[in-house]
């Protein structure tokens, strides 16, 4: 972060470390508070529970992926283009993990598949974070559309959630895997949903 964190801020980067690596269930308070070097009371301080912690680190993990997108996505360029370094962006974070030696793929895919059939209020903020990403690719979809350089029969919101959907798909695949050339060429298998 460039600066002195707060025992906030470390804690949800510790959380939102552990959870994206081991999921939800698996992640204890005294663990986060172990690796983000705070006493337990601290995380009761700015924490109710630990459901209260992962909403927080779904809406603070997606403030900062947000503004990642929207700088791709409003930069110079045609349409197309600009959605084709979106979607090579999010496979470059997925092979920056592999040389960790393990891919952890999407923390929003991995709690969706954990927690939606269980934890209504944490399915609603994943729903929120999967339904702006969308919004974002169907903006830019519909550029492709006015200019003529798309053309499809689908509306730009279907057609901005069947390649998001696509693309998660292949993270699943990266991650099961633990091999992120499941992730080459995503574009031009995003691509062919246009088609």
């Amino acid at each position: 972060m460039g600066r002195t964190s707060t025992a906030r801020e470390r804690v949800l980067d510790a959380a939102c470390s552990l959870i994206r690596s081991r999921g939800y269930e698996a992640v204890g308070v005294a663990e986060v508070c172990s690796v983000a070097e705070v006493r337990k009371g601290s995380f009761y301080y700015y924490f109710d529970s630990k459901q209260a912690l992962t909403r927080e680190v779904i809406r603070e993990h997606w403030r900062s992926e947000r503004a990642r997108w929207v700088a791709v996505l409003s930069t110079p360029g045609t349409p197309l283009a600009r959605l084709e370094a979106l979607f090579d962006m999010q496979a470059d974070d997925i092979r920056a993990e592999q040389k960790s030696n393990v891919v952890n793929g999407c923390i929003f895919a991995n709690l969706s598949l954990e927690l939606s059939a269980r934890d209504a209020s944490i399915r609603s903020d994943l729903e929120s974070v999967f339904d702006e990403q969308i919004a974002l690719v169907a903006e830019v979809l519909g550029e492709a559309v006015a200019d003529g350089s798309l053309s499809t029969d689908d509306t730009p919101d279907r057609l901005a959630s069947a390649m998001l959907a696509q693309l998660e798909g292949l993270v699943l695949f990266a991650k099961l895997r633990n091999d992120a050339s499941s992730l080459d060429g995503v574009w031009s298998q995003v691509r062919r949903l246009a088609s």
